[in-house]
């Protein structure tokens, strides 16, 4: 059985809390629950971002996401490569990592075919944003998010 650190669990509980400030209604913020990433794979990212009601997944998880965030410390490179791949694969095209070890956030954004990334594709960009940045999510224009606000 694995177990959460503290560091982890309160950046889960801060990425939670800020994004629910900036989601909209008709969108849900889902904590480590299942997103249905096809045949291969149904992760369960720390936070997602999902577009509906609650009452919508109650016979299958979603299998689409606006944004998921990871919240990362020792399994940061698993973040970095393997769940990148998957998400970029299913399409999440706004993919977090709230990074402990360094202490910033990394901004995954286009996903795209690379045949030497794991599942075969990842993002083409990938940004490193410090505590004073600010950002907006990609399906949510109009909406600010501060880094400090994810970060420990």
């Amino acid at each position: 059985r694995m177990t959460q650190g503290t560091r982890h669990a309160m950046g889960v509980g801060l990425a939670e809390e800020a994004l629910r400030r900036v989601v909209p209604p008709g969108h849900i913020v889902r904590v480590q629950l299942p997103l249905a990433a096809g045949n291969l794979s149904e992760p369960e990212p720390d936070v997602a971002v999902v577009s509906g009601q609650w009452r919508d997944f109650r016979d299958h998880h979603p299998d689409k996401a606006l944004l998921v965030v990871e919240v990362s410390d020792e399994s940061l490179k698993v973040d970095q490569t393997t769940k990148a791949g998957i998400y970029a694969l299913t399409g999440v095209a706004d993919y977090w990592i709230v990074n402990l070890v360094e202490n910033l956030l990394e901004v995954y954004r286009d996903p795209v075919s690379l045949g030497e990334q794991p599942f075969k594709f990842h993002y083409r960009s990938v940004q490193r944003l410090t505590r004073t940045d600010v950002l907006t999510p990609l399906a949510l224009p109009g909406t600010l998010v501060k880094v400090a606000d994810l970060l420990p």
